[in-house]
């Protein structure tokens, strides 16, 4: 039953355009064993069990702590005890590596009530008594930075901009600036310290971390994220007219240099000359969830298709190289080191898991003229499952984007982001945010892209990388 709906909705695929696409699908047929895989992925529970032994077994993976260590050697036996072959850690520096330490606030007055909040990521330390200091009050990031250099001294910057669901996760980029730069900001205007309200759409009262940089010059100042709710609750104190003093004490050290590494693993293809089919996600994490959504799921979505491509007859043409990423979160240093390693070798394609487990709904391609077809084939394998072809030329990822550089060909399979955003980052990011069917939506939709490019007769070549040239 389940293939004869497939069958249909592939019949409606090809005959209505999707409302995304704007433009009808090419009618190309779908390698039946193309479907088979999809179709058995769709039952495959492989991905869940990888994240729940991750979330269970070893916890939250903060860049370069012991716990990341340890994921580390969980992840080269899980690899081997799946059958992947080459299974190794590439192991690079860490020069230095932040560590959290303690953090609280507390409204003194004129409505004394403790707040919620999480150090960022590269922030800098209160003295150990803490500070308590009056707060100026902006709206949005464009407030802070329209006021004078040097006019915040003595005085506790909180910026409140509101950030809402996108299924693209568009605006995380566009309001994820007050804490990407709104603290090495909020330094040149002299402020004592900043507060901001979460990068997140939920209105719960568990704060989203993430990193901060301070660029060369700048000393750090002590900044940290409000959960939504708290930072709704301050700025409606500031609102109400009178000045309010806060106190906060952040205490996070620097500590170096430390060895870290990617872990990386194989299904060996027959022809070494057609490049490499590079997938995974990053095995660090924050550390106040377990990191299941970010990015426990991503790498278990491309181990778990990378699995059943090696499980099924035959050898595909490429080698499908699938890698856990270490130390994305707090600069995108596992990919570096990896084009680094690997820069002598040929890639295919590269593409990368690491928005969650919702839905992949929109598939988008950078790829070479050459390989064109690869494209039509790809677009309709993955249109029963419910995945548009989009217009946008891929290259999305932290983690692949030092190799994409290069010029290699990129397959991005784009999922919801209307749920992400609320625990991303958080004490919530945990294995009960993961749904199975999703999930297993997910990893059917790169098992057909896997079938697809690691097996396709065409050449895949290089490509200008998004934004420009190889």
């Amino acid at each position: 039953m389940k293939r004869l709906n497939l069958a249909l909705l592939t019949i409606v695929a090809v005959a209505i355009p999707a409302v995304a696409q704007r433009t009808a699908p090419t009618a190309v047929p779908v390698d039946p064993k193309v479907a088979a895989l999809r179709d058995k992925a769709m039952g495959d529970d492989t991905a869940f069990k990888i994240v729940e032994g991750l979330t269970t077994e070893v916890g939250p993976r903060l860049d370069g702590t012991e716990a990341e260590e340890r994921a580390r050697t969980w992840a080269v036996a899980k690899l081997k005890a799946l059958g992947f072959r080459n299974v190794h850690v590439e192991p690079y520096q860490l020069d230095t590596v932040w560590l959290r330490g303690e953090g609280s606030a507390e409204v003194i007055a004129p409505y004394p009530q403790t707040l919620r909040l999480a150090a960022l990521g590269n922030s800098g330390a209160t003295p150990a008594a803490g500070l308590t200091l009056p707060v100026a009050y902006f709206h949005t990031l464009s407030d802070l930075m329209a006021v004078p250099d040097g006019s915040l001294g003595g005085r506790i910057a909180f910026v409140s901009n509101q950030m809402a669901p996108t299924q693209d996760g568009s605006s995380y980029g566009s309001q994820g600036a007050a804490r990407f730069v709104g603290p090495a900001i909020a330094a040149k205007k002299g402020a004592a310290a900043i507060v901001i309200r979460s990068i997140g759409t939920d209105h719960g009262r568990g704060p989203h971390a993430g990193v901060t940089n301070f660029p060369a010059g700048v000393a750090p100042i002590p900044a940290a994220a409000l959960s939504v709710a708290d930072a709704e609750n301050l700025e409606r104190m500031l609102l109400l007219g009178k000045p309010v003093t806060l106190h906060l004490t952040l205490t996070p050290t620097v500590v170096g240099p430390r060895t870290s590494g990617n872990v990386v693993a194989e299904v060996p293809g027959s022809d070494p000359k057609a490049g490499i089919v590079l997938i995974g996600g990053h095995l660090d994490s924050w550390d106040l969830g377990t990191g299941a959504i970010d990015d426990g799921t991503g790498i278990a979505i491309t181990t778990a298709a990378a699995k059943l491509v090696m499980d099924a007859p035959g050898r595909q043409r490429r080698t499908i190289r699938v890698v856990w990423f270490g130390d994305e979160e707090t600069g995108g240093f596992g990919g570096v080191a990896y084009a680094k390693a690997h820069a002598g070798e040929r890639h295919a394609t590269a593409s990368e898991s690491d928005f969650g487990a919702d839905r992949v709904w929109r598939m988008n391609l950078n790829l070479p003229e050459s390989a064109v077809a690869v494209g039509d084939r790809l677009a309709a394998a993955l249109a029963p499952i419910g995945v548009v072809r989009g217009q946008e030329k891929a290259g999305d990822g932290t983690d692949v984007e030092p190799t994409l550089a290069t010029g290699v060909a990129a397959i991005d399979l784009n999922q919801s982001g209307l749920r992400y955003f609320d625990w991303h980052h958080t004490p919530e990011d945990t294995l009960d945010r993961v749904d199975p069917e999703q999930l297993r939506q997910n990893v059917a939709a790169w098992t057909a892209m896997l079938a697809i490019v690691a097996d396709a007769p065409e050449d895949i070549g290089s490509v200008a990388p998004r934004g420009g040239r190889p």
